[in-house]
C-alpha cells in the first residue's frame, strides 16, 4: 500500500478476519511480517464473528423448542471460545510489538467480516484461506447433511470476501 493511500495523510486501516483456524492465525503473522509499515500509524484491527448457533438439530432431538437454557449456554461458550481467540490475537501482536484493535461480532462470518469492513472504512481486509475448493471440502469433511452441502459448495469466506468486500481484499493461503 503507498503512503497516503487512498485516504491522503490518513493512516492505513487494516483489518484481519480471524477464526479458530491455523490458516487465519497463518494470515494475522504474515500481515505483522510483511505489512507493518501500512498500519504503522494506526492499529492493527483484529476481527472475529461468532456464528450465529444452529438449534435446527436441537429442535429435532428435543422434539420441539430447545430449552431456553440450553441455547444460553451454547451463546456463552462461543463468547468465551470468540475472548480467547481475540486474547490469542493480541498476544501475537504484543509480541511484534503492533497496536490492536480487537472487535467480535454475531452473525454469518463472511456477511458479518464484510460489513464491518465497510462500515469502518477498512482500507485492506486480510483474510486467511484453507487452500480448499468447494469439491475438496466436500470430500474432506464427508458432508451428509444437505444445509452443509449446500454451504459447500457456496463458497468460502474468503471467496466470498472477494466478490463482496468494498475495499481491497488480500487473501493469504499458507504454503503447501
Amino acid at each position: 500500500m503507498a503512503e497516503g493511500g487512498a485516504g491522503g495523510d490518513r493512516p492505513q486501516k487494516v483489518m484481519v478476519a480471524i477464526d479458530e483456524s491455523d490458516c487465519s492465525h497463518y494470515a494475522l503473522e504474515w500481515v505483522l511480517a510483511n505489512l507493518r509499515r501500512s498500519f504503522s500509524s494506526s492499529p492493527l484491527i483484529v476481527f472475529s464473528v461468532q456464528a450465529v448457533p444452529d438449534t435446527a438439530y436441537l429442535t429435532a432431538a428435543s422434539l420441539g423448542s430447545p430449552p431456553m437454557e440450553l441455547i444460553q449456554v451454547i451463546q456463552q461458550h462461543q463468547k468465551q471460545a470468540s475472548d480467547a481467540l481475540l486474547k490469542k490475537a493480541k498476544k501475537i501482536c504484543a509480541q511484534h510489538g503492533v497496536d490492536v484493535e480487537t472487535i467480535t461480532d454475531v452473525g454469518d462470518p463472511k456477511e458479518a467480516i464484510c460489513q464491518a469492513a465497510e462500515k469502518m472504512n477498512i482500507d485492506l481486509l486480510v483474510v486467511g484461506s484453507h487452500g480448499k475448493n468447494a469439491l475438496q471440502r466436500y470430500t474432506l469433511l464427508n458432508i451428509l447433511f444437505w444445509s452443509v452441502l449446500i454451504k459447500a459448495f457456496l463458497g468460502s469466506v474468503s471467496n466470498y470476501c472477494v466478490h463482496n468486500a468494498k475495499c481491497p481484499v488480500l487473501v493469504v493461503k499458507k504454503a503447501a
